[in-house]
């Protein structure tokens, strides 16, 4: 087996390029923390973009950043704290969830990933962020989407048709990426002891007011504790996040105080505890325990989270929680794993959604689908997608489907 290590997106093109014209396969990596997500790949070569790495371009009044694909993604959130600036999206790191170091992922991968936090209510995804892209596709050729500026028109847009795409399509050489200013004050306000559906209602009525609430997540009785070092204790907590100007805050937390105070006891929590707290939401710290306890990512309406959840567990042993006011639904199985077929089920009954298979043994998931199955439709048109880009199969093959 060999490893390619390329330092420039010259060397990646012409890695790319030799791949193809030998039909070898590429399984393609930054620092592999999401290497545990989608089907298992049987490939003979490697192509590692740990070493193209670098902030090429950043200009904080333009709120415009540009890297190489391999930069970890720590790196730059930490640049960019020091000017008070951030990515909106809140990217998800997966690596404590696979067992892995904190702060591995790239910020190739972010995009290849789709990444986004519980900010994304408020702010979108990865894909709503990006404003261009260089990358080399399957054919060994390489291109640019977009460029360095917000207001950019360059025909089709490449950059958000890549989202997503896990290595399949391209491999991302340089991507950049809109970023916004740092909020300067952040307050959470934590609802105790809410049951699921309970706590479903509280967080449509928050988000339905005038507050502006930025992010809302329901950690359910003993979850609780294993956010932020257990200083929420074990006691069931729904949390809002409210962000900006500090007069601002103080007056939507007041008002949904108001709005609230009937539904249970209320904490305000502020300062790093509250960013800890959210972090460790994004990250699904409460189910990264070391363990191969299949775990699945669930996007569905937010008002039918609860009540899936709730059928689920007449079937079998589930641990979950909830960001997203319900419409992502964190679920780890704790007795194996249900029939993909089973879930996936329960989805089309509660309005439909997308599961997926984030954290399982090797035979596993290669036993199933570990991306939602697509419409017919859809899958053909994914399929024209790949034969126009990677027409030999060559980037991270089998991974999707």
């Amino acid at each position: 087996m060999t490893t390619f290590t390329p330092a420039t997106s010259e060397e990646v093109l012409s890695t790319v390029a030799w791949a193809v014209s030998e039909e070898t396969p590429l399984e393609i990596l930054g620092h592999g923390s999401k290497r545990g997500i989608g089907r298992p790949l049987q490939t003979e070569h490697t192509l590692d973009l740990s070493k193209l790495s670098g902030v090429t371009l950043y200009e904080p009044a333009e709120l415009v950043l540009s890297a190489k694909a391999g930069t970890p993604i720590a790196q730059i959130e930490k640049l960019l704290a020091e000017n008070d600036q951030q990515f909106a999206f809140e990217p998800m790191d997966y690596g404590p969830l696979l067992g892995g170091e904190p702060g591995k992922g790239t910020i190739g991968g972010v995009l290849g990933a789709n990444l986004s936090g519980p900010r994304r209510l408020k702010a979108g995804a990865a894909r709503d962020h990006i404003l261009g892209i260089n990358v080399v596709s399957g054919r060994g050729e390489a291109f640019k989407s977009g460029g360095r500026v917000v207001k950019n028109v360059t025909g089709y847009d490449m950059s958000k048709l890549m989202a997503n795409s896990w290595g399949t399509l391209a491999v991302f050489t340089d991507v950049t990426f809109k970023v916004l200013p740092a909020a300067e004050t952040e307050v959470t306000l934590a609802i105790r002891g809410l049951l699921d559906d309970a706590a479903a209602a509280a967080m449509a009525l928050a988000l339905g007011s005038s507050a502006e609430v930025s992010s809302a997540a329901h950690l359910p009785e003993r979850i609780a504790a294993r956010v932020a070092g257990g200083t929420l204790g074990s006691e069931a907590a729904t949390l809002l996040r409210v962000e900006g100007f500090g007069p601002s805050v103080a007056y939507r937390i007041a008002a949904l105080k108001t709005l609230l105070g009937n539904a249970g006891p209320l904490e305000e929590i502020s300062g790093e505890t509250s960013a800890v707290i959210w972090r460790d939401v994004c990250d699904c710290r409460p189910f990264a325990d070391g363990s191969e306890k299949p775990v699945w990512r669930v996007s569905m309406t937010p008002s039918q989270g609860h009540q899936m959840v709730l059928t689920l567990r007449m079937q079998a042993a589930v641990n979950a929680f909830y960001d997203w006011q319900g419409g992502l639904v964190w679920l780890r199985m704790e007795e194996g794993d249900p029939e993909a077929a089973l879930l996936r089920g329960l989805l089309r009954k509660h309005g439909g959604g997308h599961a997926t298979l984030v954290r399982a043994a090797p035979a596993h998931r290669a036993a199933l689908p570990v991306f939602e199955p697509q419409a017919p439709a859809l899958a053909a048109l994914s399929q024209r997608l790949k034969q126009e880009f990677d027409p030999k199969n060559i980037l991270n093959p089998g991974r999707m489907a």
